[in-house]
């Protein structure tokens, strides 16, 4: 299937999982998962309708916007990020979704202030306890979210969680009810409401996601095929 039909079969099950929550379909926010996809595909995505991309590395995402300037795209970075790319990473984002530690929050946002720009960022919270997760964890949230709550050019808006794989989408639920319910939790504490976004969900649980609140859904199979990581 070509890109654009795989656009159209995701916004139609967007738009069910919306239906059977009562939810405005305006309130989920798509990003395109184009790590390790070619910026021909990407260009293929942008006329089919999407403006939001994500990205896991930072080296790779340099060359793609170099590319892609001159397109009115918007850049997620939804992997992990390394103190050592804050630099570039600032130039590149519009979004960080990865922010796990006080250190890398401090970092982003001397960095910030250093270039005169804002930054909006999500908190990754661990619930998985896989190793090869990221993520803070839930004993630490707090003190993490009350630091981000003071900074004046990152601006946090919401938390993300990548939950482990399961056949059975029903038992990845609980992950996103979970991070809805902490959400509310550092609503009452700390952000008094401003913390509006969850991003959660891919392309093989995103209906559940959307059911539980997610408002930003991170799809990349499910739009450009599966991966090539050949050289990778």
């Amino acid at each position: 299937m070509k890109i654009s039909d795989n656009v159209q079969q995701i916004r139609l099950r967007i738009e069910k999982a919306c239906a059977r929550t009562g939810r405005n379909i305006k309130s989920v926010n798509l990003i395109a998962v184009s790590k390790t996809h070619s910026v021909e595909k990407i260009k293929e995505a942008y006329k089919s309708g999407l403006k939001k991309f994500g990205e896991n590395r930072v080296q790779e995402a340099r060359e793609k916007y170099s590319a892609l300037k001159q397109l009115p795209l918007e850049w997620h970075l939804i992997g992990h990020l390394q103190k050592n790319k804050v630099k570039y990473a600032v130039e590149i984002f519009d979004y960080i979704h990865s922010i796990d530690s006080i250190e890398l929050a401090e970092k982003i946002e001397k960095r910030l202030e250093q270039t005169g720009k804002n930054l909006k960022g999500f908190i990754e919270v661990k619930l998985s306890p896989e190793e090869t997760k990221h993520g803070v964890r839930e004993n630490n949230l707090h003190s993490l979210a009350r630091f981000c709550h003071g900074l004046k050019h990152l601006k946090i808006i919401g938390l993300m969680t990548v939950p482990p794989y399961f056949e059975d989408v029903e038992m990845v639920r609980p992950y996103f009810i979970k991070l809805r319910k902490l959400k509310d939790r550092l609503n009452k504490d700390i952000f008094n409401g401003k913390l509006t976004e969850l991003s959660m969900g891919m392309t093989h649980d995103f209906e559940v996601a959307i059911e539980e609140g997610a408002t930003y859904v991170r799809i990349g199979t499910g739009i450009f095929g599966e991966r090539n990581y050949h050289g990778d």
